[in-house]
């Protein structure tokens, strides 16, 4: 045992005792993070090939990520990280929940979407009620199929005091409104959103009710009683144009504050304004991201309360929705485990309402073969099995107290805050939106996912990694999504992929480039799965006729007028000018390596001498290279365009 001064250890003593009493050393957080960076300035500096003193002082700031929101994620977080624990929920800045009676039985609200399909009210109603007894907790009903006539049937035997509902009606709220308010139960509490968007809604260029119907419904919301909130503050609209995690917050929040505003000039308190407000946020696959997207926020809203002078009404509620941009159109199988991951962040972020979108949701029609039935349900079972298989709904904010969440929930508030304020700066929201402020922003971001994954640097499974070559065509999207604009991640690399389909359909077979693998199938391994990976993400066949083939006689007899070369440094060295030589000669127009031009032999002296200018590739495929670009040439090189892929070169 270690002896103790009152009992209480004394601060000299370094040493404690383990399960058997052996004394072992007590080393301080900074003491154990300064050998923690030892160990990884030793392996940086092996796997560099350079000396320790060539690191930066930190060197874990080599393995450090930084988000699109300029938020600097590290790759270890300790005690050095902690922060104040942030009070429980229920409690202002209601970072862990707005509720703090939340039943841990139930968990968030499963939130299921009716009336997209052009049904009429009948039918919606079944499929409702079918919903709510298969596991489904909350309603979002579109009514652009079934209008203001069809509402009371399309709600009969839904009990609203039970079943949360919103309201999707575009421009055509009002006369639903009046249906809605005309069927409610007189005097008992609903849980019930209108859904009035007009703010967000002129982003996605979707039909809106006006600014100025969406207050009358408010203040008839107020003053009605019964728990109806007029206004969803929609963040996944800057979501799908291209938005970060904190850019969606702060434009999300700058709408918010401008609903809040327009209500008070019509004569709402600040508190009843607050109060008819809740939020829609996309969540996507990055797990951690999403946990903390939905706690920041939360903090971020209820700052703007705070400054209102009603904090008490920070707790706005949130309705997670899974990534539309994130969906994908082939391989839409994966797009089960993108919404898992989705619902997994959301829920543990505290969402009070979580809808999970059809795996097929970005293919006009939805997969072939597949029901509408089906994929509805596997969206709902998503859910099921995460509240009611994993639990994750029994525990408050789980992830609260985590070194890494509270610091990325801190970071994401901060820029979402930064964005928010900048929105201020321009005048506020509809001043930015109207001087392009926002949309302008938004681009930006947009345009640098898009070179990310244009450069793999950013994975899209099935799509620019491990794509399926085999899997039937689709019928390529206009770009939106349930009518809306989405940026997915996936569109270029899959407009590839619609145009070898087309190809393919008009000459019985696929656009195909030749492999030439040099040397033993250890040697160029590697690098004919690197290149036939690439070429599949460009819907491009890629033919390996294996080691020790006979490169002349494989070119001719395979015809494709573009060859990538595969093998090591080594290989190149020693025979890539022979093996360029003799693709050349068997009619191959292109020679491409995987790997880099500079490993051949006299590279800089053959490019300026035409005399060995056959000797060396034409260009190079590399993890670095912006692949859709590079496909696209190969593609034009394949199907006889040239002219679009003139001075293209990798």
């Amino acid at each position: 045992m270690v002896a103790t001064e009152g009992g209480v250890p004394s601060p000299a003593q370094s040493h404690d005792t383990d399960a058997v009493g052996a004394e072992v050393p007590v080393r301080s957080a900074e003491d154990g993070f300064a050998a923690w960076r030892e160990a990884v300035a030793g392996v940086l500096a092996k796997s560099r090939r350079t000396d320790r003193s060539a690191l930066p002082d930190r060197p874990e700031s080599l393995l450090e990520t930084t988000t699109y929101d300029g938020v600097t994620i590290a790759p270890l977080y300790g005690p050095l990280d902690e922060t104040a624990e942030p009070p429980l929920p229920g409690h202002f800045p209601y970072v862990r929940g707005g509720d703090p009676h939340r039943d841990v039985h139930v968990g968030w609200r499963v939130a299921g979407r009716f009336g997209r399909d052009g049904h009429d009210a009948e039918t919606v109603n079944g499929r409702m009620l079918d919903g709510l007894q298969n596991g489904v907790s909350a309603l979002w009903l579109s009514t652009a199929g079934i209008g203001a006539d069809g509402l009371a049937t399309a709600l009969t035997g839904v009990l609203l005091d039970l079943a949360p509902l919103t309201l999707d009606a575009g421009a055509d709220l009002p006369a639903v409104a009046d249906a809605l308010f005309d069927v409610l139960p007189p005097e008992t509490q609903v849980g019930v959103a209108l859904g009035a968007a007009p703010l967000t809604d002129v982003v996605a260029g979707v039909p809106a009710v006006s600014l100025e119907d969406t207050v009358a419904l408010a203040r008839r919301a107020t003053e009605d009683g019964r728990g109806v909130r007029a206004i969803t503050v929609d963040g996944t609209v800057f979501h799908d144009a291209g938005a970060a995690d904190g850019q969606e917050i702060g434009l999300a929040v700058a709408a918010g504050l401008e609903y809040v505003r327009a209500l008070v000039a019509a004569g709402s308190t600040a508190a009843e304004a607050l109060s008819q407000l809740e939020f829609r946020f996309a969540a996507t696959d990055q797990q951690f991201e999403t946990i903390a997207k939905f706690r920041a926020a939360r903090r971020v809203w209820a700052r703007v309360a705070e400054v209102l002078g009603a904090p008490d009404r920070g707790a706005a509620p949130q309705h997670a929705v899974t990534s539309a941009a994130m969906m994908t159109q082939r391989d839409p199988w994966v797009n089960m485990l993108r919404t898992t991951l989705a619902v997994f962040g959301a829920g543990v972020g505290g969402a009070d309402a979580v809808t999970v979108l059809p795996f097929d949701v970005a293919l006009p029609g939805g997969a072939p073969d597949v029901s509408e039935t089906f994929a509805a349900r596997i969206a709902r079972n998503t859910q099921l099995l995460l509240l009611e298989e994993s639990h994750l709904g029994r525990v408050l904010d789980p992830a609260g107290g985590s070194w890494y969440v509270e610091s990325l929930t801190d970071a994401t508030a901060d820029a979402a805050w930064t964005v928010f304020q900048s929105v201020e700066r321009a005048g506020g929201y509809r001043a930015a939106l109207d001087s392009g402020e926002i949309t302008r922003t938004v681009a930006e971001t947009r345009a640098a996912r898009e070179r990310d994954i244009a450069h793999r640097r950013t994975s899209v499974t099935g799509v620019n990694e491990f794509p399926n070559l085999q899997e039937p065509p689709v019928t390529p999207g206009d770009g939106t999504v349930d009518g809306r604009p989405v940026a997915r991640y996936a569109a270029a690399f899959e407009a590839l992929r619609d145009r070898s389909d087309t190809v393919t359909a008009e000459r019985g077979s696929r656009p195909v480039v030749l492999l030439a693998p040099l040397g033993s199938v250890a040697e160029h391994n590697a690098r004919t799965t690197f290149a036939a990976n690439l070429m599949a993400s460009g819907g491009i066949e890629a033919v390996n006729p294996g080691a020790d083939a006979d490169l002349s006689a494989v070119a001719a007899e395979t015809g494709s007028p573009v060859a990538v070369l595969c093998g090591t440094d080594a290989r190149y060295a020693e025979e890539g000018p022979a093996a360029v030589r003799a693709l050349r000669n068997a009619g191959v127009a292109t020679v491409l390596v995987a790997g880099k031009v500079s490993t051949f032999p006299n590279n800089a002296e053959n490019a300026d001498n035409p005399e060995n200018a056959d000797d060396v590739p034409d260009g190079s495929l590399t993890l670095s290279i912006d692949a859709v670009a590079e496909l696209t040439r190969i593609l034009d090189l394949l199907t006889g365009d040239h002219a679009t892929s003139e001075g293209q070169h990798a």
